[in-house]
Protein backbone atom coordinates (compact mmCIF):
# COMPACT_ATOMS: atom_id res chain seq x y z
CA UNK A 1 0.00 0.00 0.00
CA UNK A 2 1.15 3.53 -0.75
CA UNK A 3 0.99 5.50 2.47
CA UNK A 4 -0.40 9.01 2.31
CA UNK A 5 -0.21 9.49 6.05
CA UNK A 6 2.53 7.86 8.11
CA UNK A 7 1.36 5.45 10.79
CA UNK A 8 1.06 7.05 14.21
CA UNK A 9 2.53 4.77 16.85
CA UNK A 10 3.17 4.58 20.57
CA UNK A 11 5.93 2.05 21.03
CA UNK A 12 4.94 -0.98 18.98
CA UNK A 13 1.21 -0.25 19.06
CA UNK A 14 -0.28 1.17 15.88
CA UNK A 15 -2.72 4.01 16.45
CA UNK A 16 -3.98 4.84 12.97
CA UNK A 17 -2.79 5.17 9.40
CA UNK A 18 -4.41 6.39 6.21
CA UNK A 19 -3.32 4.61 3.05
CA UNK A 20 -4.11 4.67 -0.65
CA UNK A 21 -4.83 1.16 -1.95
CA UNK A 22 -3.67 1.59 -5.54
CA UNK A 23 -3.41 -2.17 -5.96
CA UNK A 24 -7.21 -2.59 -5.79
CA UNK A 25 -9.47 -2.22 -8.84
CA UNK A 26 -12.43 -0.36 -7.36
CA UNK A 27 -14.74 -0.85 -10.34
CA UNK A 28 -14.26 -4.61 -10.12
CA UNK A 29 -15.35 -4.65 -6.47
CA UNK A 30 -18.13 -2.06 -6.65
CA UNK A 31 -20.26 -4.27 -8.88
CA UNK A 32 -20.80 -6.54 -5.88
CA UNK A 33 -22.55 -3.76 -3.94
CA UNK A 34 -25.59 -3.65 -6.24
CA UNK A 35 -27.64 -6.43 -4.59
CA UNK A 36 -26.86 -6.17 -0.87
CA UNK A 37 -29.76 -7.19 1.40
CA UNK A 38 -31.26 -4.58 3.73
CA UNK A 39 -29.85 -4.64 7.27
CA UNK A 40 -32.90 -5.86 9.25
CA UNK A 41 -31.60 -4.54 12.57
CA UNK A 42 -31.57 -0.84 11.65
CA UNK A 43 -34.74 1.21 11.22
CA UNK A 44 -35.15 3.14 8.00
CA UNK A 45 -33.97 0.57 5.41
CA UNK A 46 -31.07 2.84 4.41
CA UNK A 47 -28.30 0.36 5.19
CA UNK A 48 -27.56 -2.74 3.12
CA UNK A 49 -25.07 -5.32 4.29
CA UNK A 50 -23.36 -8.68 3.98
CA UNK A 51 -20.94 -10.20 6.46
CA UNK A 52 -18.51 -13.14 6.45
CA UNK A 53 -15.42 -14.24 8.35
CA UNK A 54 -12.12 -15.44 6.97
CA UNK A 55 -8.65 -16.64 7.83
CA UNK A 56 -5.46 -16.62 5.79
CA UNK A 57 -3.87 -20.05 5.38
CA UNK A 58 -0.59 -20.45 3.46
CA UNK A 59 -1.13 -17.09 1.81
CA UNK A 60 -4.66 -17.89 0.63
CA UNK A 61 -8.04 -16.59 1.74
CA UNK A 62 -10.17 -19.24 3.46
CA UNK A 63 -13.83 -18.55 4.14
CA UNK A 64 -14.93 -19.78 7.56
CA UNK A 65 -18.32 -21.24 8.50
CA UNK A 66 -21.30 -18.94 8.94
CA UNK A 67 -21.34 -17.09 12.24
CA UNK A 68 -23.48 -14.60 14.13
CA UNK A 69 -22.22 -11.15 15.07
CA UNK A 70 -22.31 -10.24 18.75
CA UNK A 71 -21.42 -7.00 20.51
CA UNK A 72 -22.35 -6.03 24.04
CA UNK A 73 -24.37 -2.92 24.83
CA UNK A 74 -21.12 -1.43 26.08
CA UNK A 75 -19.91 -1.24 22.48
CA UNK A 76 -23.19 -0.97 20.58
CA UNK A 77 -26.02 0.67 22.54
CA UNK A 78 -28.40 0.39 19.55
CA UNK A 79 -28.24 -3.34 18.73
CA UNK A 80 -25.95 -4.71 21.43
CA UNK A 81 -26.52 -7.88 23.47
CA UNK A 82 -28.22 -9.67 20.56
CA UNK A 83 -26.88 -12.16 18.05
CA UNK A 84 -27.19 -10.66 14.57
CA UNK A 85 -27.27 -12.76 11.41
CA UNK A 86 -26.48 -11.41 7.96
CA UNK A 87 -26.29 -12.88 4.49
CA UNK A 88 -22.85 -14.16 3.56
CA UNK A 89 -20.62 -12.29 1.13
CA UNK A 90 -21.19 -13.44 -2.45
CA UNK A 91 -19.01 -16.41 -3.47
CA UNK A 92 -17.90 -14.64 -6.66
CA UNK A 93 -16.55 -11.76 -4.56
CA UNK A 94 -14.76 -14.14 -2.21
CA UNK A 95 -12.96 -15.64 -5.20
CA UNK A 96 -12.05 -12.27 -6.71
CA UNK A 97 -8.32 -11.51 -6.76
CA UNK A 98 -8.78 -7.90 -5.65
CA UNK A 99 -10.80 -9.01 -2.64
CA UNK A 100 -7.99 -11.41 -1.75
CA UNK A 101 -5.42 -8.61 -2.06
CA UNK A 102 -7.42 -6.51 0.40
CA UNK A 103 -7.64 -9.30 2.99
CA UNK A 104 -3.99 -10.25 2.61
CA UNK A 105 -2.91 -6.65 3.19
CA UNK A 106 -5.11 -6.37 6.30
CA UNK A 107 -3.86 -9.72 7.56
CA UNK A 108 -0.29 -8.39 7.46
CA UNK A 109 -1.31 -5.73 9.99
CA UNK A 110 -3.23 -8.27 12.08
CA UNK A 111 -0.08 -10.35 12.49
CA UNK A 112 1.70 -7.32 13.94
CA UNK A 113 -1.00 -5.91 16.21
CA UNK A 114 -3.42 -8.70 17.16
CA UNK A 115 -3.23 -12.25 18.51
CA UNK A 116 -6.30 -13.20 16.47
CA UNK A 117 -6.10 -14.73 13.00
CA UNK A 118 -9.76 -14.37 12.15
CA UNK A 119 -10.98 -11.48 10.02
CA UNK A 120 -14.54 -10.21 9.80
CA UNK A 121 -15.53 -8.48 6.56
CA UNK A 122 -18.57 -6.19 6.57
CA UNK A 123 -19.71 -5.17 3.09
CA UNK A 124 -21.91 -2.10 3.61
CA UNK A 125 -23.84 0.27 1.39
CA UNK A 126 -25.43 3.31 3.06
CA UNK A 127 -28.14 4.91 0.91
CA UNK A 128 -29.75 8.33 1.18
CA UNK A 129 -32.51 10.31 -0.47
CA UNK A 130 -34.18 13.67 -0.04
CA UNK A 131 -36.60 12.15 2.49
CA UNK A 132 -34.35 9.53 4.11
CA UNK A 133 -30.79 10.48 5.06
CA UNK A 134 -28.39 7.62 5.71
CA UNK A 135 -26.54 7.13 8.99
CA UNK A 136 -23.38 4.99 8.69
CA UNK A 137 -22.97 4.93 12.50
CA UNK A 138 -26.39 4.89 14.22
CA UNK A 139 -24.67 3.84 17.46
CA UNK A 140 -22.86 7.20 17.62
CA UNK A 141 -19.25 7.61 18.72
CA UNK A 142 -18.15 4.07 19.58
CA UNK A 143 -15.62 1.29 19.64
CA UNK A 144 -16.35 -2.10 18.07
CA UNK A 145 -14.72 -4.21 20.79
CA UNK A 146 -12.03 -5.68 18.54
CA UNK A 147 -8.27 -5.08 18.06
CA UNK A 148 -7.90 -3.64 14.56
CA UNK A 149 -10.36 -2.04 12.15
CA UNK A 150 -9.90 -1.10 8.51
CA UNK A 151 -12.42 1.12 6.71
CA UNK A 152 -11.92 0.90 2.95
CA UNK A 153 -13.88 3.28 0.73
CA UNK A 154 -15.07 1.65 -2.48
CA UNK A 155 -17.41 4.29 -3.88
CA UNK A 156 -19.39 7.48 -3.27
CA UNK A 157 -22.20 8.33 -5.66
CA UNK A 158 -24.28 11.52 -5.33
CA UNK A 159 -23.51 11.94 -1.61
CA UNK A 160 -22.25 14.60 0.71
CA UNK A 161 -21.20 14.00 4.30
CA UNK A 162 -19.95 10.64 5.53
CA UNK A 163 -16.90 12.13 7.24
CA UNK A 164 -15.01 9.69 9.44
CA UNK A 165 -13.80 10.87 12.87
CA UNK A 166 -11.42 9.33 15.40
CA UNK A 167 -11.49 10.23 19.09
CA UNK A 168 -9.28 9.41 22.06
CA UNK A 169 -12.29 10.11 24.30
CA UNK A 170 -15.97 10.64 23.61
CA UNK A 171 -15.77 13.96 25.44
CA UNK A 172 -12.87 15.32 23.39
CA UNK A 173 -12.67 16.80 19.90
CA UNK A 174 -11.68 14.35 17.13
CA UNK A 175 -7.97 13.85 16.52
CA UNK A 176 -8.71 12.86 12.91
CA UNK A 177 -11.55 13.78 10.59
CA UNK A 178 -11.74 13.12 6.87
CA UNK A 179 -14.15 12.06 4.18
CA UNK A 180 -12.63 8.85 2.85
CA UNK A 181 -12.37 9.02 -0.92
CA UNK A 182 -12.70 5.86 -3.04
CA UNK A 183 -9.48 3.88 -2.76
CA UNK A 184 -8.52 5.25 0.66
CA UNK A 185 -8.15 2.86 3.59
CA UNK A 186 -8.11 3.92 7.23
CA UNK A 187 -6.50 1.42 9.60
CA UNK A 188 -7.03 2.05 13.31
CA UNK A 189 -6.42 0.51 16.69
CA UNK A 190 -9.85 -0.09 18.20
CA UNK A 191 -8.34 -0.34 21.68
CA UNK A 192 -7.06 3.23 21.43
CA UNK A 193 -9.79 5.06 19.51
CA UNK A 194 -13.48 5.66 19.34
CA UNK A 195 -14.75 6.25 15.81
CA UNK A 196 -17.78 7.74 14.09
CA UNK A 197 -18.96 8.57 10.57
CA UNK A 198 -21.36 11.46 9.98
CA UNK A 199 -24.68 10.98 8.12
CA UNK A 200 -24.89 11.24 4.35
CA UNK A 201 -27.41 13.10 2.23
CA UNK A 202 -27.76 13.37 -1.55
CA UNK A 203 -26.09 16.08 -3.58
CA UNK A 204 -28.99 15.90 -6.04
CA UNK A 205 -32.35 15.34 -4.34
CA UNK A 206 -33.77 13.68 -7.45
CA UNK A 207 -31.34 10.75 -7.26
CA UNK A 208 -30.49 8.26 -4.52
CA UNK A 209 -27.02 8.60 -3.04
CA UNK A 210 -24.80 5.67 -2.04
CA UNK A 211 -21.69 5.22 0.09
CA UNK A 212 -19.95 1.83 -0.30
CA UNK A 213 -17.32 0.55 2.12
CA UNK A 214 -15.70 -2.59 3.39
CA UNK A 215 -15.14 -2.63 7.15
CA UNK A 216 -12.63 -5.26 8.25
CA UNK A 217 -12.13 -6.29 11.87
CA UNK A 218 -9.67 -8.51 13.68
CA UNK A 219 -10.91 -10.48 15.56
CA UNK A 220 -14.13 -10.97 13.61
CA UNK A 221 -16.59 -10.82 16.56
CA UNK A 222 -18.50 -13.67 14.93
CA UNK A 223 -19.23 -16.98 16.61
Amino acid sequence: MQKVLEANKIGYDLLFTLQKANFINLEELQQFFQDLPVDPYIKGSYRRRRLSRFSIVDGKVVKLPHGRLFQSKEYNPVVGDIHREFHEIDDALVLHEDFARLLLAFNDACKLYSDSREIGVHQIRTTCSATNFGNPAPEGIHRDGTDLIAIFSIGRQNVQGGETHLYRSKKESPVFNKTLNPGELLLLNDREFFHYTTPVKPLNDDTEGTRDVFVLTCPSLLS
